[in-house]
Formats: structure tokens, C-alpha cells, sequence
């Protein structure tokens, strides 16, 4: 953490005078008294890193009540959201909290404490701890901007941590604390997030940026000067009491610039704005803004295409704001931002300064969008990675506004459909939608919607939600129902199916195991019953298509026999043994003068559990049942397999093994090797290759033993020699 000389009094002082100077209504003496009792509960407790956790909780409180303004539960809540850092009984504090500072600043703390729980520093963006934070923020809005502004304190002290803990930090900021200070409106906060994300994940390119805004400063105020100058005189002559301000563009924006755009930062034309705040009157702030639009078009050249007008239709956040790009001196393009002094508070502080011109209300767009959220995050079946991905989307792009039949206003993500609309307005009307009509002109359900557009839907009852849907809507809300629909869809097809099966195998005497469906599924190459059940229902498979494959297995039992005399020649087929049963091919150990061979893909030893495969050319194989190759042959030619087992007798016979070994190579290993197969076990050995490199080596050996005890015991000798680490057996 960041070192400094102030004292704990003299740190509680700044934040004191911080309340004092709020538009928002705060009682310092209410956050002095949760800074001691902060104080001391937590005493002299550190962080790892050194710094006074106490210290940590001040300068957040400072956050929350400078830069965000939400009032004086929030900066209390701040103050003692790390009191569970110290080594007090944790059962006692949670206790003692709602009797101390009541229920409304421990429901704050316990949304900020199950944060925590999560350990949010060793999550991945990817995993599903992080839709777990995720859920915990779409809580009580101030819960979420006190995590933020805990965040910014956290990046501006990234330097002392270990490099693995900077990007940790760095990479979540960027993916989800960025994002919903974005969403939140608290613009200033959102960029210096961004900012240090950058410094750490991307510190060449941040380092080159910074670099070249304080090379190109003093020419950037030359020409800020130049441009602002009419302007002023214009709008003083027309009796504005207003504030000009140059606000150069963020760090990562201008490098976001770059990447996107693949130009270099002198080629950047938007590096600054241009604020104008006017002192108006509520009932003038529209007209006001758009009077000065008309000095600065009249003045400078606009760009049509780069106006934005979020006064007459504000940002669900609240954000108000005339924005236009004229073509200053030089021919430099430059962004010129007009809003009143109530809308900059709000742009800059977001959604808490919203509320305090609400009266301390919430806004209903801002519940809206976490209740969406919630909605997305709460389905179980969801990819964190697609969650992810769905939720910078939601919160990024940027908006439409259409109306109802009505003509209420409902705002959409931009490129939204016709069925974008119908989910928006009700699950069910989306699940329903054949089309609409938009300015009374019929379109179809792929239809992308315009700003302004006035929309009506269109349903049948016959209507279900299709899987292409997926594949042209783009609001969060409407992708997360269609997939809801499917799966509970094909939920209620496949008990449909399942009962199918269940009544038809009655009828037919046969048996529902679960060694059956698996069968079937294998048969169908289907992933799983619920598939199969739903291609029953659905009529992609007949019922009666079982009861074939189930009649094809047992015949298939008897098949081997048949296929074997239409492969082998009656006396070599009269000369293989069965066991009394006919069930097993009896393979005996003496491979002279026999009708099979053994498999060299897998080099079966006697003792082994195999079975027989009947070749067209070769006649029976014999193979180890974990050969690599079973499960391939098994599929392809089932009617093939016979079931074998060798003879048992005393006869000694060669079978050929192959041996693999890893070790550390020293000189003589090559001697001891040979001795125990030549010397000690008299085993055949056929080759040996030793591969040495760097200290190690790896070894095939190949050797002929009597059976798989034979074998087992010679690898049980190799290993006990000095500096050899495994011993395996090889399949060929």
C-alpha cells in the first residue's frame, strides 16, 4: 500500500472536510464515530504489503464520498467494510453491527462481506467464482459503488505487489469493475480504472502514451486556446454564464483508439474535448444547450454523422448530454460536449447524483438492467465465458429507442430486432412472435429496428422459440429466454420419449436397464438418453428402430460363428477349440500349427483377459481387451468379436513384450540391465535402444517371457535397478 506521514486524525480530517464540501446532505459526526470504532476494532492490523488496513478504509470513504456522493450510510459502510480483516471473533462483530450502526448499513456491509468471501483476487475472469461476484454486485446498487470505488483505491497501489497479483487485479478491473463504473455512469472513475488496468497489463504501450501527451501538451493548449476564443465571445455577447473546460482523452481510450482504428497516436484527431457547462435554469436546460450547439455549428463546420443527442433522450444511466464534432482550426476535428451544471454532476458522479435530483429515489432504468443482469447470471446452465462476453455487450454497446403501439418508450441494445422487442416487452410474447408491423409496415421477426421506430408484435399460439433465433438477436435478455425455452422444451419431449420407450418395451418383454439404453445410445451414436428420448418423441427415430437394434445384438451373439465358416476353411474351422458352453474360442499357449494369430497391435501374453477378432484375410486375431484398438473394431464390426480365453496348462511358451523405461543415465546401468534378463530370469531379449540426453535417458526393450507373471516379475526387477524412475509396459 502507499506510504504517507498523516496520522489516522489527520486522515479522518481530510475525509471530514471532503463531507463538508458535498452537494449531498452528510453527518460527519456519524462518519467520525465510524472511523474510531473502525479504528478500533482493526488497531495497528496491516495488509502483507505494510500498509495500515485502517488507512486502506479512509481512503475508499474518501472515494465514495468525493468522487461518487451517495451519502452518509455508504461512507459508514466504507469506513468498516474491512473489520472482519482484523483478529476479532467474527460471530461477535456481525452482532454487534446492527445494534451499533442499524439495519441499513449492515445490509450495505453484509452485501460488501459476501464480496469478499469470494476471494476475488485469485478468481479467473473464466471461472465460476467470477459469476458468483458477479451476482453478489447485481445486488444493492451501493453495494456496487462502494466495490468500485474499493477497487480504485486497490489499482492505485498496485506498485509494491508482486507482478502474478498486478494482473490479476489488472485483468478483473478491466472486465468487470470498468464496466460497471461505465454502466454506473461515474465516467472519471470508469477511465482512471482503465487507465491502470492498462499501466499494468499493457505498461510498454501505457509508458508510450503518457510520453507523448506530455511531449504534444503545450501544443494541445495552443490550440485549445485558439479554438475556444469566438466561441466565448459569442456566447458572453449573448449573456451565458457558463465554464469551458479541455478534457484530454483517457489513456486507454486513446490506445483503445489505436488498436481499433490501426493508426498511430499522431494520427488520433479526437485526443481532447471541449466541455461547455452553462448555469441554467431547470426549465431552460434543454433550450439552453441547443442555443449554444447553434453558436459553436455556426462557428465551426459539424460532422452530422458524429451528433449525439442525449438530452432529449438521456443514457439509462442518467448521462445528458449534447455532443457534436466540428472541424476546428487547422483542419482539426474536435468534440464539443454542451450540458448544464446538473448534468455534468451526473455525468461526472453518476448514478448518485441522479438521485439526489430524484429526491433520493432509485432510477427504474438502472433496476432494470440489474434485474436483467440477474437474470443472466442466475442461469445455471450458463458458459461463464459467454456470461462474460454477454455482459461487457449488455453494458458497452450502445442504445436504441423505440415505442410501443401505445407510445411508451422502450430502450433496446443498437442492431435489436423485432424479437429483440417481443422479449423485452414479455417472455412469453417472445416465445410467441411471428413478426410485427413497424410504422404500420409488416416486417418480419429478423427485422433490426431503428431509433424512433414505432413497433407492434405479432403471435400465434403455434409459435416456439427455434434455435436459429440464436443467431440474429442480440440483447442479453431475449438470447438467455430463447435458450431457457429450448431446454425446457426438449426437457418435456424427452419425458415425452421416455415414456415411449418405457410402455413399448413393456410390449415387447423387454427389460429397461440402464446396460440397454446404453447400448442403444452406442448403436445411435447418440451423446446422451435425454437425445435420444427427445429424437423418439420428436419422430426423428422410430420406436420400433429399437427394438431392431436390440434384436441385432442378440443375434449378433450367434453371428461370430457364422461369419467364422463363411471366413475359414471347414478343417481349419473344425480344428478351434470352444469350451463346453460354445461361449469361448479357447486359445492355447502352445502358437504351433494354430488358427489365429496374435495381434501386434497390442501383443497379447499369456494370462492376459482377451478376445478373438475374425479378419477377412488373416483369420482370428487374438487381441487384449484394453488394446487401443478394441473400442474402434468394437464399433465398426461387432459381429466380429468372439470371446476367447486361453488354456490352462504347464507348458512354457515365448510371447513377445515390449518394455518401456525412463531414468537417469550414469554409466554401467546398460550392464545391469542385460545381467538381470541374460543371468538372472533367462529371458530371450530380442533388441534393446537406449535414447540418452542431458543426463536422462529413455529405453525400448523387447524381450520374450512365459506369461504375465513372467512379465510383471521382470519389470519389478528393472525397476529396483539405481536410477531407473518408471517401467512400463508398451503395446507394441
Amino acid at each position: 500500500m502507499k506510504k504517507t506521514n498523516l496520522t489516522f486524525d489527520e486522515r479522518v480530517n481530510q475525509l471530514i472536510g471532503i463531507c463538508e464540501k458535498s452537494t449531498v446532505p452528510i453527518d460527519t459526526e456519524r462518519v467520525r464515530s465510524a472511523a474510531e470504532k473502525a479504528h478500533e476494532i482493526l488497531g495497528d492490523s496491516c495488509w502483507e504489503s505494510g500498509g495500515p488496513i485502517i488507512f486502506h478504509s479512509i481512503e475508499v470513504a474518501k472515494v465514495v464520498a468525493g468522487d461518487i456522493g451517495i451519502g452518509t450510510d455508504s461512507i459508514v459502510a466504507s469506513l468498516l467494510h474491512n473489520i472482519f480483516e482484523s483478529n476479532n471473533e467474527k460471530d461477535e462483530l456481525i452482532q454487534q453491527l446492527p445494534d451499533i450502526f442499524g439495519e441499513q448499513i449492515f445490509g450495505l456491509l453484509d452485501g460488501l462481506f459476501k464480496i469478499n468471501s469470494i476471494d476475488t483476487v485469485n478468481i479467473s475472469v473464466h471461472s465460476e467464482n467470477f459469476r458468483r461476484l458477479m451476482l453478489t454486485l447485481s445486488g444493492d446498487i451501493r453495494v456496487v459503488l462502494i466495490k468500485i470505488a474499493d477497487r480504485l483505491v486497490d489499482m492505485r497501489n498496485l506498485a509494491g505487489l508482486p507482478r502474478d497479483l498486478q494482473y490479476k487485479y489488472a485483468t478483473e478491473t478491466s472486465y468487470l469493475y470498468a464496466p460497471l463504473a461505465h454502466r454506473m455512469g461515474i465516467y472519471n472513475i470508469k477511465s482512471e480504472l482503465e487507465d491502470l488496468s492498462l499501466k499494468y497489463l499493457r505498461p510498454d504501450d501505457f509508458n508510450l502514451i503518457v510520453k507523448k501527451l506530455e511531449e504534444t501538451t503545450e501544443e494541445r493548449r495552443m490550440f485549445v486556446s485558439e479554438f475556444v476564443k469566438p466561441i466565448e465571445t459569442k456566447l458572453r455577447s449573448k449573456h451565458f454564464n457558463f465554464d469551458m473546460k479541455a478534457r484530454t482523452k483517457s489513456i486507454y481510450s486513446i490506445w483503445n483508439k489505436m488498436k481499433k482504428s490501426k493508426v498511430s497516436f499522431e494520427e488520433v484527431y479526437d485526443l481532447f474535448a471541449i466541455r461547455i457547462i452553462l448555469d441554467s435554469k431547470p426549465e431552460n436546460e434543454k433550450s439552453d444547450c441547443w442555443q449554444v450547439y447553434s453558436v459553436v455549428t455556426d462557428e465551426y463546420q459539424p460532422n452530422t454523422e458524429r451528433m449525439r443527442d442525449w438530452i432529449s433522450i438521456p443514457k439509462s444511466n442518467g448521462y445528458e448530454s449534447l455532443h457534436t464534432t466540428v472541424m476546428g482550426p487547422h483542419g482539426k476535428w474536435v468534440e464539443v460536449q454542451i450540458r448544464t451544471t446538473r448534468m455534468d454532476e451526473v455525468a461526472e458522479k453518476g448514478m448518485a447524483a441522479h438521485w439526489k435530483y430524484k429526491g433520493g429515489k432509485g432510477n427504474a432504468d438502472l433496476d432494470n438492467w440489474l434485474s436483467n443482469i440477474r437474470e443472466i447470471l442466475e442461469n445455471p446452465e450458463g458458459d461463464p465465458n459467454v456470461l462474460l462476453d454477454e455482459f461487457k455487450t449488455n453494458i458497452y454497446e450502445d442504445e436504441l429507442f423505440v415505442f410501443t403501439p401505445n407510445g411508451d418508450l422502450k430502450k433496446l441494445t443498437a442492431g435489436a430486432t423485432i424479437l429483440d422487442f417481443a422479449y423485452e416487452i414479455h417472455s412469453d410474447l417472445g416465445d410467441k412472435c411471428v413478426g410485427g408491423k413497424v410504422n404500420n409496415r409488416k416486417v418480419s421477426i429478423k427485422h433490426k429496428l431503428k431509433n424512433g421506430d414505432q413497433v407492434a408484435i405479432e403471435t400465434s399460439n403455434n409459435q416456439k422459440p427455434k434455435l436459429d433465433w440464436l443467431e440474429f438477436v442480440v440483447t442479453s435478455k431475449a438470447k438467455n429466454r430463447i435458450k431457457s425455452s429450448l431446454n425446457e422444451e426438449k426437457k418435456r419431449e424427452a419425458e415425452n420419449g421416455k415414456e415411449i420407450v418405457k410402455r413399448k418395451f413393456k410390449n415387447w418383454k423387454i427389460e429397461y436397464t440402464d446396460e440397454v439404453i446404453r447400448t442403444l445410445l452406442a448403436r445411435l451414436k447418440m451423446k446422451s438418453a435425454q437425445d435420444m428420448y427427445y429424437a423418439i418423441s420428436t419422430g426423428e427415430i422410430e420406436a420400433l428402430q429399437l427394438k431392431n437394434i436390440l434384436k441385432q445384438k442378440e443375434d449378433e451373439e450367434h453371428a461370430a460363428k457364422d461369419v467364422l465358416s463363411e471366413l475359414l476353411p471347414k478343417k481349419q474351422l473344425e480344428q478351434l477349440s470352444f469350451d463346453a458352453s460354445d461361449e469361448f474360442l479357447v486359445i492355447d499357449n502352445n502358437l504351433k500349427n494354430i488358427n489365429y494369430k496374435l495381434a501386434q497391435c497390442c501383443n497379447p501374453i499369456f494370462g492376459d483377459k482377451i478376445f478373438g477378432f475374425i479378419t477377412i484375410r488373416e483369420g482370428i486375431k487374438i487381441h487384449r481387451e484394453n488394446c487401443p484398438n478394441a473400442r474402434q473394431m468394437r464399433e465398426r464390426y461387432p459381429y466380429r468379436f468372439i470371446k476367447a480365453k486361453w488354456r490352462e496348462t504347464k507348458q512354457n511358451n515365448s510371447f513377445q513384450a515390449t518394455i518401456h523405461m525412463v531414468g537417469v543415465d550414469r554409466q554401467g546401468l546398460m550392464s545391469e540391465i542385460s545381467y538381470i534378463i541374460a543371468k538372472d530370469l533367462g529371458v530371450q531379449m530380442r533388441s534393446i535402444n537406449i535414447d540418452s540426453k542431458n543426463g536422462s535417458f529413455e529405453g525400448v526393450l523387447r524381450v520374450y517371457v512365459n506369461n504375465i507373471e513372467h512379465l510383471e516379475f521382470l519389470m519389478n526387477k528393472l525397476q529396483s535397478i539405481k536410477g531407473i524412475q518408471s517401467v512400463t509396459r508398451g503395446d507394441f
